[in-house]
């Protein structure tokens, strides 16, 4: 069986270069066959995965939660200490100082990822902001997210954390925080489909021991993971239940 291997579309195409390396080190240690795919958007990963397209990905909590309960995906790892988080920033320029002071009516720039976006307008209620009365203006890409700020596009963006620390510091200069997330437990995940599920402990034993090897922990490294954490099943039931309460609000 050949796996196809992909990732959620909220990475950055730089970042997809490590990806594709990490797919070479998969097919070297198991010697199982793997094409890695990556799709632009979140339309096309969910119709590619309804088409039984995607063995394995790489997915943000809010797909985790449907695929695992809704399409019988099987979850293997998460990174080891590291969650997903979101920034509220503004641009540097801005008058607003706290979340607070932003007004109903306005525009926010976000890229599709739907984690962020949950997060995000949960992080805005301080404000009394909510869907019915913001506007979200949706960008490939954080950098373009960025870009709508410093030119004034968006009162406020939504950052993935991880992403918005990667920022140079030329762009990080013309931007501002607001807030952050600490919830700590919502985080991406590798689910392997019903279809595939043979190989799901050769796949664990691989990812467990990923960063015991010196090649695996290189590739480790540009991912920028240090390890990978098996989660046990009351910890992956948690986090399930805690995305599905974060999606309902």
């Amino acid at each position: 069986m050949k796996l196809q291997f992909t990732v959620s579309p909220d990475f950055a195409p730089e970042s997809l270069a490590a990806w594709h390396i990490f797919n070479t080190y998969l097919q070297r240690q198991t010697g199982l066959g793997s094409h890695f795919e990556t799709y632009e958007s979140y339309q096309d990963l969910h119709a590619a995965i309804d088409n039984g397209e995607v063995d394995l990905i790489f997915a943000n909590a809010y797909d985790s939660a449907s695929l695992v309960r809704d399409k019988g995906y099987a979850p293997l790892a998460s990174p080891e200490g590291q969650a997903d988080e979101v920034v509220i920033a503004v641009a540097e320029g801005s008058p607003v100082l706290g979340v607070e002071e932003l007004a109903p009516g306005i525009t926010i720039a976000s890229t599709a990822d739907p984690d962020v976006q949950t997060i995000g307008m949960i992080m805005l209620e301080p404000a009394n902001l909510d869907k019915s009365n913001t506007r979200i203006n949706v960008r490939g890409s954080y950098p373009l997210v960025a870009k709508s700020l410093m030119r004034n596009e968006a009162a406020a963006g939504f950052f993935l954390a991880e992403a918005y620390e990667r920022f140079s510091e030329v762009i990080k200069q013309q931007l501002r925080p607001l807030v952050r997330s600490y919830i700590q437990v919502i985080n991406h995940c590798f689910l392997l489909s019903p279809n595939a599920i043979a190989h799901k402990d050769q796949l664990l034993d691989l990812l467990a021991a990923m960063h015991t090897q010196a090649n695996g922990e290189r590739v480790l490294q540009d991912l920028g993971y240090k390890a990978w954490h098996i989660p046990p099943q009351e910890e992956v039931e948690f986090t399930l239940d805690l995305m599905s309460t974060l999606v309902e609000e």
